[in-house]
């Protein structure tokens, strides 16, 4: 009953740890199973991919094919391995808490937790766990606490790594951990008794007599550290009559304890020093090196050998004047180094080697205690320094002495008072000057000496405390200073006293007055006190020459050349009628006055003094012309004007005097370029009409076509005639009137030549220019009073065929009368070509 199916499953790849094996179902179908036939090792392969196909028995077969993944998973079979059996390292004592020493690293081939490690210690001491820490995770090692070399110096233990696999396994290394020596101890010095040297409580006693080498005691010097910074080096400092040597030269002696013997160098004076404080160094050879110090006090024994000394080979004395008779000047000592009797001294005094004085007239001394007293009453400022000898004398046998030089200096009192070199002192300073500007100097002297001859300047206000504030002193100088500045204007001089104070006690004082003059300096410019910028003068046009017109006064309040001023007129006088006194400032007419010198001259007066620089002032003078002041407004309106106006422009008569002369000119320059253009058309329309007339010819009183001037009558509805080629007929061209444009008096333009003839005298006004309702009709004019014919261009002529080239004829008389806008100059009815040529030329001419 149908083909039997066949099912085949096989693997891609030949394995030898997997085999397919195939199995029958109870319903028929086939069961693939995988069987393990070798052993399986995840860590040296932890999956396998292998190729399935199947296929049935049908022919041709089919087949199809899939990729099977086996994952192999991890059981607890390998142990951590550390990567050492024995772990070494050196640490440095005193290692701060935290410092990593080193970190165990063990692996473990499975993966998981059968593959996670952790650290423990294993025979280890309580020492060690106190010491040290382990992290379980990492297997680091770190100093939990410091160490000390002295107390431990080496720390030998072991640690685990186990696994967290169940059962775990477990390894084990040996850690030696070696620690390191710091030079972290300071060297000890122990100083003991030797023969018969007597030591006790640090201090020996030798006497001065002792032997050069002899050992006075035994310096021992040990140190805890090892290896270099235990070796000690052991020496005496400072410059002492002592040094050590080794007390053995054996090589079996440990580098960190030597001993030493303190032996003396050189011979002992007690005379020169009767106690040694000896310093001894021990120093270590460590990095960085570590010392110690230990003292012996060695007491000199003394013999008599020394004479009396003096702390000092001149004795220097400060000793205040105005004394008393029988005071202590000052007291001497002397010493001896010897004991008992030759240490006894006496004193006496003796006349100095530089001095010839006998010191016993003036002072004395004690034999036993060395005072030294003043017999008489000293006075600096006559003699301020004495000088003698005081000698000191012990009793032995024979007598040795030695002597000192003592100087008296006579220290001063605040007896004398401060003097100024002058009663008044007289300075002359010029004003304006700056500020804290040196203005005198003031000199004074004090005959004491030191704090005594310090002196404080200060200034006194005058009577009327003038100075207050103004005034400084300099102590150091005398120089006197301004604090502000002068202005002669103001005040012209000051007085002030000085006054100076010592430094004594009681203090001492003493003034001197000072005057100080103001010099002038040209620093005011002229004051106008008249006239006003405002004022005005009126002067009749009938003034004589040498009017006196006004008097400009002026002031100036510096003085001398300062304040010499002079006048002069610097702008406003175009017509030159005035001038001014240079002196006096008096300004008078000069010129003849004319018509068109009627109305306000504004002068511009200079006032200059005669100071370097000079200084100047310029103020106006209005004068205004005329027979007589009928509206006094309208003048203060144009000085009040004038005040606005640039110094630069001149203000000088009547400005429509000559306006009305410009309006003038401009009048009759545009009436003539009218009648040249009339003129100009006048003569091109007689040349055409002369050469019209030699060519075709014309009969008297016979009116072949019609007039040239009639107003062409057009009907809207016949359109004109066309010619055989089917174009319009020609339309007579008529002349245009030319508009000239002219400028108005106040700088504006006319719209027209009607306007600028109708602002000018005895002309009418005029509406418009080309034509329009109240034009004057030439055409009119022309029909009516010339009976000559109008010439009417041919299609044949010649210049027929070019535009813009009608000729009209003018009468022989074309002169005509306006009379205001009864005058007409255009034609009320032109035809629709002539309007527009004389539109079109119009503005031509306008554009030009």
């Amino acid at each position: 009953g149908g083909s039997k199916r066949r099912q085949e499953a096989e693997a891609a790849a030949r394995s030898s740890v997997f085999e397919l094996q195939v199995a029958d179902t109870l319903d028929g179908e086939k069961q693939p199973q995988l069987i393990v036939k070798g052993a399986l090792d995840r860590e040296q392969r932890d999956s396998y991919e292998l190729s399935l196909r199947v296929r049935d028995g049908g022919d041709p077969a089919r087949s199809s094919q899939a990729i099977l993944r086996v994952l192999i998973t991890d059981v607890n079979d390998n142990s951590p391995r550390f990567e050492k059996s024995v772990y070494e390292a050196d640490l440095a004592e005193n290692s701060s808490p935290g410092t990593p020493i080193l970190q165990l690293r063990a692996t473990d081939l499975d993966v998981g937790v059968n593959g996670q490690i952790e650290y423990v210690f294993g025979a280890a001491t309580e020492s060690v766990r106190r010491l040290l820490r382990l992290d379980e995770t990492s297997g680091w090692l770190s100093v939990l606490h410091r160490i000390d070399r002295e107390e431990v110096n080496q720390l030998r233990f072991t640690v685990m790594a186990r696994d967290r696999g169940q059962p775990p396994k477990t390894d084990k290394a040996t850690v030696v951990l070696n620690i390191r020596d710091e030079n972290d101890n300071v060297p000890t010095i122990d100083i003991r008794k030797i023969g018969r040297i007597p030591l006790r409580d640090g201090v020996a006693s030798v006497a001065e007599d002792v032997l050069v080498d002899t050992p006075i005691a035994l310096v021992q010097v040990s140190d805890r550290d090892q290896g270099e910074n235990g070796v000690v080096t052991c020496t005496v400092v400072g410059d002492v009559p002592f040094q050590l040597k080794p007390a053995s030269e054996g090589e079996g002696e440990p580098q960190n304890k030597r001993k030493y013997f303190l032996h003396t160098s050189a011979p002992l004076d007690y005379e020169a020093v009767r106690d040694y404080n000896v310093v001894i160094v021990a120093v270590d050879s460590g990095s960085p090196s570590l010392s110690s110090n230990n003292s012996l006090l060695v007491r000199v024994g003394d013999t008599n050998d020394n004479p009396p000394m003096f702390s000092q080979a001149v004795l220097e004395v400060s000793f205040p004047e105005n004394n008393l008779p029988g005071e202590r000047v000052a007291t001497v000592v002397a010493t001896d180094a010897d004991s008992g009797k030759n240490a006894e001294i006496t004193y006496s005094l003796e006349a100095s080697p530089l001095s010839s004085e006998a010191p016993g007239s003036i002072f004395s001394i004690d034999p036993d205690s060395g005072d030294v007293s003043v017999q008489a009453v000293l006075d600096r400022e006559q003699r301020d320094t004495y000088e003698f000898q005081v000698t000191a004398r012990d009793k032995g046998v024979p007598s040795l002495q030695g002597s000192t030089t003592v100087v008296v200096r006579v220290s001063d009192r605040n007896d004398n008072e401060p003097r100024f070199m002058q009663d008044v002192f007289t300075f002359y300073v010029k004003e304006n000057l700056q500020p804290n500007s040196p203005v005198g100097m003031v000199t004074v002297m004090d005959f004491d000496k030191g704090r005594n001859a310090e002196l404080s300047l200060s200034i006194q206000p005058g009577d009327h405390d003038q100075a207050a504030g103004i005034f400084s002193i300099e102590n150091d100088t005398g120089t006197i200073f301004s604090t502000v500045s002068f202005d002669r204007e103001q005040q012209t001089s000051y007085t002030f006293k000085v006054k100076a104070v010592d430094g004594g006690e009681p203090p001492r004082s003493a003034t001197a007055t000072v005057s100080l003059f103001v010099m002038d300096e040209n620093d005011n410019a002229p004051t106008v006190t008249f006239p006003s910028n405002s004022s005005y003068t009126v002067l009749p046009p009938s003034s004589n020459m040498r009017t006196v017109v006004a008097t400009v006064v002026a002031t100036d309040a510096d003085t001398g050349l300062n304040a010499d001023l002079n006048y002069s007129i610097v702008g406003g006088n175009p017509f030159k009628l005035f001038e001014i006194d240079p002196a006096s400032g008096v300004v008078s007419l000069v010129g003849k006055l004319a018509p068109k010198h009627y109305g306000l001259h504004r002068l511009v007066v200079q006032v200059n003094d005669s100071g370097q620089p000079p200084q100047s002032t310029t103020a106006l003078l209005h004068v205004f012309v005329n027979e007589s002041l009928s509206n006094a407004t309208v003048v203060e309106s144009q000085v009040a004007r004038s005040l606005h106006t640039p110094l630069a422009q001149d203000i000088a008569g009547d400005p429509s005097y000559e306006l009305s002369k410009q309006r003038l000119s401009i009048v009759i320059g545009v009436v003539a370029g009218i009648m040249t253009v009339i003129l100009l058309i006048l003569v091109v329309v007689m040349a055409r009409y002369c050469r019209s007339k030699g060519k075709h010819g014309y009969e008297a009183g016979k009116k072949d076509h019609e007039d040239f001037f009639t107003p062409q009558q057009h009907d809207k509805a016949k359109k004109p005639k066309k010619d055989k080629k089917g174009k319009k007929g020609k339309q007579p061209l008529y002349s245009s009137i030319v508009t000239v444009e002219a400028s108005k008096p106040n700088g504006q333009r006319y719209d027209s030549v009607n306007e600028k003839l109708s602002d000018s005298p005895g002309m009418g006004r005029y509406r418009s220019v080309n034509g329009g309702p109240g034009s004057p009709d030439l055409a009119r004019h022309y029909k009516s009073s010339s009976p000559l014919p109008t010439v009417q261009l041919h299609p044949q002529s010649p210049t027929a065929g070019k535009k813009h080239q009608a000729v009209q004829d003018l009468p022989p008389a074309n002169t005509f009368v306006g009379a205001g806008d009864n005058i007409s100059i255009g034609s009320d009815h032109c035809s629709e070509y002539s309007c527009q040529a004389s539109s079109k030329y119009s503005k031509q001419v306008r554009a030009l």
